[in-house]
């Protein structure tokens, strides 16, 4: 099967440099004028692919060559961008920077690479001028499989700014297909984790993605970068497709959600009901209780830390969660979920189910783990390899009553994680389709409990 999908990636120097701002905001123009657009972020990032999914009408979708494997990359890609005009994919960091001491691995250049697709390097150019031809022509040269194929100046100062920078990148060859002034930038606001998500600040998400939109519209030539999209090499990967197990009874599988619960792939729920379950979301802090026939549970990551107080004031869903726990079904839980099954949270009361307490830090644990279950659990048999990566400012302070749920080799070796009757919980985040089996253990478990 040979596949062509227009497509660019968008890419920077560094984190800082705008990528979030153009990348959205070509998203909501090219949808603006009446294209199906598939919105991607490289890495492992929430956040973004939640404006992403505001610009375009589409979820947004991650394409992450550490958590997924090279391998999945092209076949996740096309799975999201089936029926769709153009896709446009956010880079994540430098375009060079991938997972630590591993190379290429999990950059926006390997992701680019595997895509066969056309870069668009933004360029922070608020502090040079000249210099800008010495910058673009290192990125351009220091891989020469990796096609840039124009760059957009951000923080462009002045006409006669606009003018010397263009001036210094026609010895470089890559052209200009836009320029956005410093006057201009969209705000979007952020803490300790990024961005504030899209569930907390919806109607103002909606009018910065709009604004993004109309600033890229304005600066940009859309056509020309529509242009270089249609120039993307041909896949000839299949699309990927979540494997379905034939059943006879659906289980209802509750997820989290709400302004609490926002981290979750795409692919998780599709895996849950390909495996046979019936996904009913819910939201922990306003629902008056669990889906009615909840069979299992699974609450992602977010941030329960700034909603702490909200969660804890709903007594009957913290009752309902430690009840479900008490029969044996099945519950996962990632990083924020972690929290919520604690006894407490910086001092509020939790849900209970674990013998544990959590706090804020001012310390950030972060970056990709190559994990092995270490006990048998409801998501998988010990011995399972997994990838995962963790993002978090808070420790949890186990008591005791649990069995670690991994082990982690890099960067250091230790256990981590709780499993206790049914409850598999862990602070590592993992994506379901580098080993599908998770999710049809989960929903047997579901079912058989």
């Amino acid at each position: 099967m040979v596949t062509s999908v227009p497509r660019l990636v968008v890419a920077a120097p560094s984190s800082g440099s705008g990528k979030t701002t153009v990348a959205t905001g070509l998203m909501a123009a090219f949808a603006a004028r009446g294209l199906a657009v598939s919105p991607h972020k490289v890495g492992p990032d929430y956040i973004d692919p939640g404006y992403h999914a505001l610009a375009t009408g589409r979820v947004g979708r991650n394409l992450d060559a550490y958590l997924c494997g090279p391998e999945l990359i092209a076949p996740l890609f096309l799975h999201g961008a089936r029926g769709c005009d153009i896709a446009v994919v956010e880079g994540v960091m430098g375009l060079y920077d991938g997972a630590a001491g591993q190379g290429e691995l999990a950059s926006t250049a390997h992701v680019a690479k595997l895509l066969r697709a056309p870069v668009v390097l933004v360029v922070d150019a608020s502090s040079q001028s000249r210099s800008v031809a010495a910058l673009v022509h290192g990125f351009v040269t220091w891989d020469p499989e990796v096609r840039i194929g124009g760059v957009i100046l951000n923080k462009v100062a002045s006409d006669r700014h606009e003018e010397l920078l263009r001036e210094a990148l026609q010895s470089v060859g890559v052209p200009v297909l836009g320029v956005l002034r410093r006057t201009a930038q969209v705000d979007t606001p952020a803490r300790h984790l990024g961005l504030v998500p899209v569930a907390e600040r919806h109607s103002a998400a909606v009018e910065a993605v709009a604004a993004m939109g109309a600033q890229v519209a304005d600066g940009c030539d859309l056509p020309a970068l529509l242009a270089l999209a249609r120039g993307a090499g041909a896949l000839t990967d299949e699309p990927w497709e979540a494997p379905v197990t034939p059943v006879t009874e659906r289980p209802v599988v509750a997820v989290a959600g709400g302004a609490a619960f926002t981290f979750s792939y795409a692919e998780h729920a599709e895996l849950l009901c390909a495996a046979g379950a019936d996904v009913v979301p819910f939201d922990p802090v306003h629902d008056e209780g669990l889906p009615e026939g909840t069979r299992g549970l699974v609450i992602g990551g977010g941030f329960p830390e700034v909603y702490a107080a909200e969660l804890s004031a709903n007594e009957p869903v913290r009752k309902a969660v430690a009840d479900l726990a008490l029969s044996g079904a099945p519950i996962a839980a990632e990083c924020a979920g972690l929290l919520y099954l604690c006894r407490e949270l910086d001092g509020e009361p939790m849900c209970g189910v674990l013998d544990a307490t959590a706090r804020m830090t001012g310390r950030l644990t972060l970056g990709y783990r190559d994990a092995v279950a270490v006990t048998d659990s409801v998501l998988a048999g010990a011995g399972t390899r997994m990838r995962g990566h963790e993002f978090h400012r808070t420790v949890v302070e186990p008591g005791a009553g649990a069995a670690p749920a991994w082990g982690l080799r890099a960067p250091a070796r230790r256990v981590e994680g709780f499993v206790q009757g049914g409850v598999h919980a862990s602070y590592l985040h993992t994506h379901w389709a580098y080993e599908p089996g998770v999710a049809r253990r989960f929903v047997e478990r579901c079912r058989t409990s």
